[in-house]
């Protein structure tokens, strides 16, 4: 099997509208946590009385790619503030977590697994060499600890060991260590086994449990894939095993799961965790590292230009918590939660619509996706998603250039600049999507292989070539008796408009104000509707300078809907029910326009289609 290895961001920069996305994230909430929210600000990692667990691992995990993306010197030197006070504090014996020695044994170490991860990245953005020492002797201490039961492996812990993995295989290809295979082999064994949960995931239960938590279970999707050279498996693909249930119980249109925060079955008014969506991302990105396997990229690309966006505010000032695909108000619910284990206003928009993790976790998402532009081996560059990029690396000791020029996934093309320092061999695969129905070189038939186009050859000066796909409208279904519009990666949504009111207050000494107060939003628009017909007409736009724009999408499809009538959920009066009792028409079919998913706040995906009535 391939395993494709990351480039770092001295050797892949974003362009075109990822980097205009990067910038909008810089200026907004991830770029300011730090300077406005306490968990961050004053956190026990940097010697303060603030949280002292995962939210600074978390915001550094995307913070620092960001940066280092962007070249933007004043978030360089606040990361390195970060951590150089963690690696400052890391104790004697390489224990690193903001604790006492006496309060170790109650510490859940999923915090360990998480830090070291991180580190790596800071590792891969800086150059800094303190970094893989200090993940070497943390990793080397939990492992003593667990050895004479000093710490234990429980709650988060338990059911993210496979989180160390990922350290643990970065330092074994450095120094192949017996300790760092025996401790892969205690986090296995100590781990939860989610292939024995999934008879737990068929059905919903209004009961929060970790078996059940959207976002471990996301998380564990990649499990296998970072385990199995290390212990010398047969890789099974139990990934696969484990999303086919996933996606038959609790998927949604976007191609993530509901999950608020368990499992919530396949219902449009049901919850999707945020954190859920950046590590579903994650998980699909070292998948496809691991593996090579197309799948992972296609999914990939589902979740980060639909569900990603479309819970955080145009200027990542605000999110949400959780996401709804047919979501028309994101006011508190009255009274008892919609949801089946978050609060009443886990939906709104804002700092800290629920709990913080989120706040801190979504910062990975766009640089992540940004550094999965390109992957490679020693003889082969892999364009895993074709988002605008430059990348500038070395092959056989030759300098390499190759820069995408495109508005993927908003347009089918993608121009692709590649310039050789001197003549050298190495092929340069092109991923296809697999919705796409062809594909063309320079309007010529391309030859796809395996959801590839391979070219190659001895590259030499500069040459440029334009590769396009082919994608039609489709319409869609869950197991709901509703539809959903897709064309390629994108899922269609009718946009609602909405009144936006701030809510600007102070709790537990964290400050809400404009531009990261808590938000409102009120329905001013009709969302009843159903689909009258099949045929759509799809329009390629201007925009307004915003990838995800919700005033000037690039892309829009019209679609012939009826009114019909659609109760509010029962016991609500701003959520539409789960499925209308009543599909038929009310009044005349009228064309309507449909945006992407991800430039939407308020929006109705799932509609059914409508039953005339008769003459």
């Amino acid at each position: 099997m391939h395993k494709y290895a990351f480039y770092t961001p001295a050797e892949l920069k974003p362009a075109g509208w990822m980097r205009r996305q990067l910038e909008i994230q810089a200026d907004g909430l991830s770029g300011a946590l730090d300077l406005v929210w306490r968990d961050v600000r004053d956190s026990a990692w940097i010697g303060g009385e603030a949280e002292g667990w995962e939210r600074v691992p978390y915001w550094l995990d995307g913070f620092i790619p960001l940066a280092y993306l962007l070249d933007d010197e004043d978030k360089k030197k606040r990361a390195k503030k970060y951590i150089d006070a963690i690696l400052d504090r890391q104790c004697a014996d390489g224990w690193i977590c903001p604790c006492t020695e006496e309060e170790r044994a109650e510490y859940d170490i999923w915090a360990v697994f998480l830090i070291s991860k991180v580190l790596l990245v800071w590792y891969d953005c800086s150059g800094d060499a303190r970094a893989l020492d200090a993940v070497y002797r943390a990793l080397k201490n939990t492992y003593e600890l667990l050895l004479e039961d000093k710490v234990t492996i429980k709650t988060w812990g338990k059911f993210r060991t496979f989180e160390a993995m990922i350290a643990i295989e970065r330092l074994y290809e450095i120094n192949a260590e017996e300790w760092l295979l025996a401790l892969t082999r205690i986090l296995r064994e100590r781990g939860a086994d989610y292939t024995q949960l999934t008879e737990d995931w068929k059905r919903p239960i209004n009961h929060w449990r970790l078996e059940t938590h959207i976002v471990n279970i996301v998380m564990a999707l990649k499990s296998e894939a970072v385990r199995y050279r290390l212990l010398g498996e047969e890789y099974t693909d139990e990934a696969e095993t484990l999303w086919q249930v996933l996606e038959k119980y609790n998927g949604t249109s976007v191609g993530t799961f509901t999950g608020d925060e368990c499992l919530s079955g396949i219902s449009p008014i049901q919850g999707t965790e945020l954190c859920s969506v950046v590590e579903l991302m994650y998980s699909a990105e070292t998948l496809f590292s691991r593996t090579g396997d197309v799948k992972w990229a296609d999914r990939l690309e589902r979740a980060a230009f639909n569900a990603l966006p479309a819970t955080i505010t145009e200027d990542m000032w605000a999110h949400q918590y959780d996401q709804m695909s047919n979501q028309i108000e994101t006011v508190p619910f009255p009274g008892k939660s919609l949801f089946r284990t978050n609060g009443p206003g886990s939906h709104i928009f804002g700092l800290e619509p629920h709990f913080g993790c989120c706040t801190a976790n979504f910062n990975q998402g766009w640089p992540k996706l940004a550094l999965s532009a390109f992957m490679h081996t020693e003889d082969t560059i892999v364009n895993v998603t074709p988002i605008p990029a430059i990348l500038d690396c070395e092959m056989s000791g030759v300098g390499v250039k190759i820069t995408t020029d495109t508005l993927y996934p908003f347009r089918n093309s993608v121009r692709y600049n590649v310039s050789a320092d001197a003549p050298v061999s190495f092929k340069l695969k092109l991923r296809v999507p697999s919705w796409s129905k062809s594909a063309k070189i320079d309007g010529a038939e391309a030859c796809v292989c395996d959801d590839f186009v391979t070219l190659e050859r001895e590259w030499c000066g500069t040459e440029s070539f334009t590769l396009e796909f082919e994608r039609e409208v489709e319409l869609c279904t869950l197991a709901n008796e509703l539809y959903f519009v897709k064309y390629g990666p994108l899922t269609f949504s009718l946009p609602i408009e909405g009144k936006w009111y701030p809510v600007e207050y102070e709790r537990k000494g964290v400050e809400r104000k404009q531009p990261y107060c808590d938000w409102h939003v009120y329905r001013r628009g009709e969302y009843a509707y159903g689909f009258d017909s099949s045929s759509f007409t799809v329009r390629e736009c201007e925009g307004d300078g915003k990838p995800f724009s919700h005033s000037a999408p690039l892309l829009e499809i019209d679609a012939r809907l009826c009114p019909i009538n659609w109760e509010m959920a029962d016991g609500y009066r701003n959520v539409p029910a789960a499925n209308p009792a009543d599909r038929r028409a009310i009044g005349e079919a009228e064309v309507h326009t449909l945006v992407p998913y991800g430039c939407t706040s308020l929006r109705m995906t799932e509609l059914p289609f409508v039953e005339k009535q008769p003459l």
